[in-house]
């Protein structure tokens, strides 16, 4: 009978334990997606910027411009080269 009741309340603390770590587990992964959500909507912004002056720009000079600019979450890579005519 000891065993029996041993048992039972070994197999309901590896239930409560399983529980918990799953809990954490999930605030962990809201934590990490918002943490990304963050970083990519502060990326997006920054390229929406760059992009209106970039076309503000284009359409004020009479030369070419031609470049290309790559956004990442965390640094931004620019690469422009302007042809007079």
């Amino acid at each position: 009978m000891q065993n029996k009741m041993q048992e039972q309340r070994r197999s309901l603390a590896l239930k409560l334990y399983t529980c918990q770590e799953w809990a954490v587990v999930k605030v962990q992964a809201h934590v990490r997606m918002w943490r990304t959500r963050r970083r990519f909507l502060q990326a997006r912004q920054a390229a929406c910027i760059i992009q209106s002056h970039w076309r503000w720009h284009a359409s004020q000079s009479r030369g070419m411009i031609r470049g290309r600019y790559e956004v990442r979450a965390s640094q931004l890579e620019l690469d422009i080269e302007i042809l007079m005519t």
